[in-house]
């Protein structure tokens, strides 16, 4: 899979998507990287130690999360995407599910468009991802966490989402899966959805799993979001093992060790 000027091998390895909010009210780093000096320092460890590619969110989606403007979500993502690009030679995702944000992305030089209403809250983000023969990552969510059958229904939303992505035109070589994580789903069904993530290969495309800090995890160990590096790591190791092409993680020197060691064990080539 093409994502940039990077060619991922999503059949055989696990990469790391590092994660960069610039955003003042994130669950669990808002406000340390806000300002574009201190999100290019970030960006700059976060390579060092492993990281593949760079995720930047300018709003927040926490629990409770304040609304903010399609203008003022532009004006923090802006000027970091920009200064990453010209910096450094990575690809980088913007996590938005709007369109004139998307737009604003993908004309700054975004490399894939992360999605998390999976391209149904707003289908221009799809249109716009297919014009700039941009990648995607379409996450499953749900306004409740009411189901019938949960991995089914699971299954089903995300394979609406991709009839979306190939009506726009997406092709499907630019399609990522995201389970969703914390999204529309009780601690159970989050805990079945990480134990079952591989379930997803039945659609066909490559899966990134994002649980890093998650409240999956403070609510499983009792921990607080600054104490929950293990657990996201424990996750990681699950995705390597249920062939996860991406993780998307705050802590990536951990993660990354992890990954590589999981993957040595498993007999996977080594990272280049």
């Amino acid at each position: 899979m093409r994502i940039g000027n990077r060619v991922f091998d999503t059949a055989h390895r696990t990469y790391i998507m590092g994660i960069l909010n610039v955003t003042p009210d994130s669950f669990s780093d808002g406000g340390r990287f806000f300002q574009p000096d201190q999100a290019l320092f970030h960006t700059e460890k976060m390579i060092a130690d492993g990281a593949d590619l760079i995720d930047i969110g300018g709003e927040s989606t926490r629990p409770g999360y304040q609304v903010i403007s399609d203008e003022e979500e532009i004006a923090r993502i802006l000027p970091v995407l920009e200064a990453v690009k010209k910096r450094f030679d990575i690809p980088v995702s913007v996590d938005t599910c709007k369109g004139s944000v998307a737009k604003a992305a993908l004309q700054a030089g975004a490399d894939l468009i992360n999605d998390i209403w999976g391209f149904k809250h707003d289908p221009a983000v799809a249109e716009l991802t297919a014009e700039y023969h941009a990648a995607c990552c379409l996450m499953h969510n749900r306004s409740k966490a009411v189901y019938r059958n949960f991995q089914e229904e699971l299954l089903s939303d995300l394979e609406e989402s991709v009839r979306i992505a190939r009506k726009a035109g997406v092709p499907d070589d630019k399609i990522l899966l995201d389970p969703g994580i914390g999204f529309g789903k009780t601690l159970e069904m989050n805990l079945e959805a990480i134990h079952h993530v591989d379930l997803l290969h039945r659609l066909g495309f490559p899966i990134l799993l994002g649980t890093s800090r998650k409240s999956v995890i403070g609510l499983t160990l009792n921990l607080p979001v600054d104490q929950r590096v293990e657990g996201t790591i424990a996750t990681s190791v699950i995705g390597v093992i249920r062939g996860c092409a991406f993780v998307r993680v705050h802590d990536v020197l951990e993660n990354c060790r992890a990954i590589r060691m999981a993957e040595a064990i498993l007999g996977r080539k080594k990272h280049g």
